[in-house]
């Protein structure tokens, strides 16, 4: 009886084993086709995400980068007495001006003079309040641009207050090679 008992015990495995290998086999099969799923669906979305930010980049650099890399001409720092009561305060303070390229920079070297001067003058009307906002430092800065380019003969776009209103004139000029005041120091006392 021993023998038939263990024929028994070997069929009753086999049917279990094949049951459980199927079940195996098909949970891995699901495991598989969910993962294929997944990286499909990630890849088509990663795909998109960079061909979305690939064109931003492009578009703006063929519309805002000029040709070639600014060039930045550093002025020597100045210190300037400001228009406060008493004429206590004064201000330290390093300017870069960023430019178009170097051809600007080599004809601003022989008006620097006439440059440093119109500046020493434009700070010196301001008061420290003045220059202290970050809106004062912005209306300097673009005062700076404006004396610079009256000076080296640029053209400017007007601007024309209309009842406290502030509007620009457009009128066909070119470009303005002066991109930016960049102060790398600014020391109030």
């Amino acid at each position: 009886m021993s023998a038939a008992a263990t024929a028994d015990n070997a069929t009753a495995a086999k049917p279990k084993s094949k049951k459980l290998l199927f079940i195996i086999l098909g949970v891995v099969l699901l495991a598989l086709i969910g993962a294929g799923a997944a990286l499909f669906l990630l890849k088509k979305n990663t795909a998109e995400d960079e061909e979305g930010y690939e064109d931003e980049p492009v578009a703006a650099q063929s519309q805002g980068r000029p040709s070639t890399p600014p060039v930045f001409l550093p002025l020597e720092n100045m210190v300037v007495n400001l228009a406060d009561a008493g004429g206590n305060r004064f201000v330290q303070l390093g300017i870069t001006l960023q430019l178009q390229d170097a051809k600007t920079g080599d004809d601003m070297k022989v008006y620097m003079p006439s440059i440093r001067s119109a500046i020493l003058m434009l700070i010196s009307q301001r008061t420290s309040d003045d220059v202290l906002q970050i809106e004062g430092k912005n209306k300097l800065s673009k005062d700076i641009i404006g004396e610079i380019s009256d000076i080296m003969g640029y053209e400017v776009d007007d601007e024309v207050e209309d009842e406290g209103k502030s509007t620009k004139r457009r009128r066909r000029a070119p470009p303005n090679p002066i991109q930016a005041v960049l102060f790398s120091s600014f020391i109030v006392q």
